[in-house]
């Protein structure tokens, strides 16, 4: 009976996905819905899309195992990661005009850096999208009764995700995600309060995380801190120069829905990940035999805690709403997940090397490297033993070291120049890389060594003679192109944003505008 609900729920999806397909007419629709979301649609996408697998799945059993201690990363950096983007970034890429945030380093810094950051952002997704894959997999695996392996389940999964981006990119997403917000909201909640009964009432079980020292944040020891500070800035730095969250922010229909969507989808981001968290340590509450999971060899093996306990000792109505929101929660962030990186692909590493490309040849190279991205992400899926909570970490640890202090920088540095922006990504991620093979168990994290390391190489290279010159321009040069363009026009430029050619070499001379 389970089986037959999760199958009617996925053809629901399915089918919300594909009549939203029927708004995309160019790439501009397909990428960020044509830029005319409403608030309300703005903030589901944005909440829906950070909601995924792991925060159901694995941070609440890192929680149930470590304590608040074993997150940082997941929420506290998650949550700040949108108001950053909201506050920092949102109004300024709005007014630019923008595609995709590779088109943020083309225009500041040129080509080379265009390419080299677009390149870096859409390996980090390989990991992030690689757990929803594992995550919807291991539901299907799960509800099959174990009819299905993991490797067949994670297939299945990864198919139902494709068929319904693939034809309605971004609209197709913000539909489903407004659906399956709706569907994690009311199923969560549900499924927190009856859990929470069964342990003995929610008092009970926050009294018990206290007692067995599960609350506790802040470390006792250095080398705490440092680990603490290498998860938190992944999340909460490293996530920010992501293409799902620039789409989120500009599929808005105006600067300021983008900006109080992303800040609203945060809060409710943050606030609502505690449900989970709370469902999995009232599982442990409920039945401490459930803590032997923590000590299996595979890590993955302490995500059964939820699927283990509803499938074992819940009614069939708690079952249906907690498999529906999880599956909810899976999907729309792998939709999203899967559009990102293909449209940052397609746009700022193939496009530059095809500049007459059309809009219809475009769009149907959008559809291709979606297709071709899907399988890549299915081989790291069906090759990794992390939990996906560490997966997700590792994926923006890319981004800390080689992608964040280059766009800040640009968007609030005016001395910053092509030359500090290549040393920055340059000296980051081989400082990363190189700390990684040697040093992984340091007191200093690796990923904390490329961050810094990507702060003295912005500093050295734009403050030392130019031997590489400016390529991009000024935020002021750039806003000035994107007033003069037509929106709504692919051509050359998809939706008028600034032309590939023609760089006046001016960058550092300007700032982003007020906010």
């Amino acid at each position: 009976m389970l089986i037959t609900f999760v199958v009617a729920y996925l053809l629901v999806t399915i089918t919300i996905g594909l009549l939203a397909a029927r708004r995309v007419h160019n790439a501009r629709d397909y990428m960020v819905a044509g830029r005319s979301l409403p608030l309300y649609m703005n903030v589901a996408t944005v909440f829906a899309t950070w909601f995924g697998a792991e925060t159901v799945l694995s941070v609440s059993a890192t929680f149930a195992k470590d304590g608040l201690g074993g997150i940082p990363g997941d929420p506290f950096g998650a949550s700040l990661c949108l108001v950053i983007a909201a506050l920092l970034f949102a109004r300024l890429f709005y007014r630019m005009n923008l595609l995709t945030i590779g088109d943020f380093y083309k225009q500041r810094y040129g080509k080379g850096v265009e390419v080299l950051t677009s390149v870096a952002i859409v390996l980090s997704y390989l990991g992030w999208t690689s757990a929803q894959m594992t995550a919807l997999g291991l539901v299907i695996h799960v509800l099959s009764g174990g009819a299905l392996d993991l490797t067949s389940a994670i297939l299945i999964g990864a198919g139902v995700v494709l068929v319904y981006t693939i034809f309605g990119g971004m609209w197709s997403v913000a539909f489903t995600d407004l659906f399956q917000t709706v569907v994690i909201l009311i199923g969560l909640t549900l499924v927190a309060v009856l859990v929470g009964d069964l342990a003995g009432g929610a008092g009970k079980v926050i009294s018990q995380a206290a007692a067995d020292g599960k609350l506790a944040f802040f470390p006792s020891d250095s080398a705490g801190w440092w680990a603490m500070a290498g998860a938190f800035f992944a999340f909460a730095f490293g996530s920010v120069p992501q293409q799902d969250v620039f789409q989120r922010m500009t599929s808005a229909k105006d600067e300021k829905t983008a900006v109080r969507g992303t800040v609203i989808g945060a809060g409710i981001y943050f606030c609502f990940a505690f449900v989970p968290i709370f469902i999995a340590y009232s599982a442990v509450v409920a039945d401490p035999a459930i803590a032997k999971l923590f000590g299996a060899e595979d890590a993955r093996e302490i995500q059964r805690i939820l699927p283990d306990l509803m499938l074992n000792k819940m009614p069939l109505w708690a079952q249906v709403m907690f498999f529906g929101a999880l599956l909810s929660a899976i999907l729309s962030t792998a939709s999203g997940a899967l559009l990102a990186p293909t449209s940052l692909f397609t746009e700022n590493v193939l496009k530059p090397f095809a500049p007459r490309m059309g809009d219809k040849q475009f769009l149907m190279t959008l559809r291709i490297i979606l297709v071709t991205f899907t399988a890549g992400a299915l081989l790291f899926a069906l090759n990794s033993k992390s939990t996906m909570y560490e997966m997700v970490q590792n994926a923006y640890n890319v981004t800390l070291a080689g992608a964040f202090i280059p766009l800040l920088a640009g968007a609030y540095w005016k001395r910053a120049t092509t030359q500090g922006a290549l040393f920055s990504i340059v000296l980051g991620i081989g400082c990363w890389l190189g700390a990684t093979q040697v040093a992984a168990e340091a007191m200093v994290p690796p990923n904390l060594i490329g961050f810094f390391a990507s702060i003295i190489g912005m500093l050295l290279g734009s403050l030392a003679p130019q031997l590489i010159g400016n390529q991009g321009h000024s935020i002021e040069t750039a806003l000035r192109h994107a007033h003069a363009a037509q929106p709504g026009q692919h051509g050359g430029q998809h939706g008028g944003h600034g032309s590939r050619g023609g760089h006046t070499g001016a960058a550092g001379h300007g700032g982003p505008p007020r906010h």
